[in-house]
């Protein structure tokens, strides 16, 4: 099985998304429970650090909530990883009011952990919702960027 760490990321937030109710994380139970579904120790482990990181930014005290008014400029590296259309997405979330400053750079944070050379729009998606998810008081922009997702996989299939 060819897998990298969105995968088992994916394979998580789908499981735990849909239980009526979200387990204790329990790291060797999760773990044990990934490798009976097939995937590798190795990848395993990076997902669990990668969800780590999620919380990450609010305890640093170093870091500093961007103003609403902020321009966000991306740096080589992000240029590098996101094309145009995926950096483009990323601004179109925040123009809509489904990424405030703070969730985008969460975002972008949590896409350049990923193993990733270069990231599609896909998998932003994929990440933005697992971000969203994951933040207290994002409940309304979860539920919007899952709308979004959802027609805009009607309108592929049409």
């Amino acid at each position: 099985m060819t897998e990298n760490v969105l995968d088992v990321l994916m394979y998580l937030f789908e499981t735990y998304t849909d239980a009526e109710s979200v387990p204790e994380p329990d790291r060797s139970a999760l773990r044990a429970e990934l490798e009976r579904a097939g995937f590798r120790s190795g990848e395993i482990e990076k997902a669990l650090v990668w969800l780590d990181g999620l919380g990450a930014r609010e305890e640093d005290p170093a870091w500093q909530s961007p103003t609403e008014r902020g321009c966000r400029v991306f740096n080589d590296y992000e240029v590098s990883r996101l094309d145009v259309e995926a950096r483009g997405y990323i601004m179109y979330l925040e123009q809509i009011g489904i990424l405030p400053p703070t969730q985008r750079e969460v975002v972008i944070d949590r896409v350049m952990a990923l193993d990733s050379e270069e990231i599609d729009v896909e998998q932003l998606k994929w990440v933005v919702l697992m971000v969203l998810f994951s933040q207290p008081g994002q409940e309304v922009a979860y539920a919007r960027m899952e709308d979004l997702i959802f027609e805009d996989s009607v309108t592929e299939a049409h």
